[in-house]
């Protein structure tokens, strides 16, 4: 398995910018399609955005098309998630997570349990 770390969380104002990062190591970490997820409280792990292998494509759900940004530095084993425009909505713990065969050039699938390897998450959190 690979292990991922992240970090970058913290407490913004609505409308700021947060840019997390995610850093894996221990296997192949282009093996992997990348994804970060989010949870609230009392809510269920949301998918975020996901990332292919060699970081070419990437998928969104509508609600943070535009305001958040996927990608990735393989010559570094990290995983970038930018956050721009933050709402009070966004708030909750960040998870970076990967998953394994996944063919190049394609997004990950969004279900949570797809992914084999999962961060200690970053608290996000996004004051009106």
């Amino acid at each position: 398995q690979v292990q991922l770390v992240e970090s970058g969380g913290g407490l913004v104002q609505a409308g700021g910018s947060l840019r997390l990062s995610c850093a894996a190591s221990g296997r192949t970490f282009t093996n992997y399609a990348m994804a970060w997820f989010r949870q609230a409280p009392g809510k269920e792990r949301e998918f975020v955005a996901g990332i292919s292998r060699g970081g070419a494509s990437s998928a969104y759900p509508d609600s943070v098309k535009g305001r958040i940004t996927i990608s990735r530095d393989n010559a570094k084993n990290t995983v970038y998630l930018q956050m721009n425009s933050l709402k009070p909505e966004d708030t909750g713990v960040y998870y970076c997570a990967a998953q394994r065969e996944v063919a190049p050039g394609r997004p990950p699938s969004s279900a949570a349990a797809s992914f084999t390897s999962w961060g200690q998450g970053t608290q996000v959190t996004v004051s009106t």
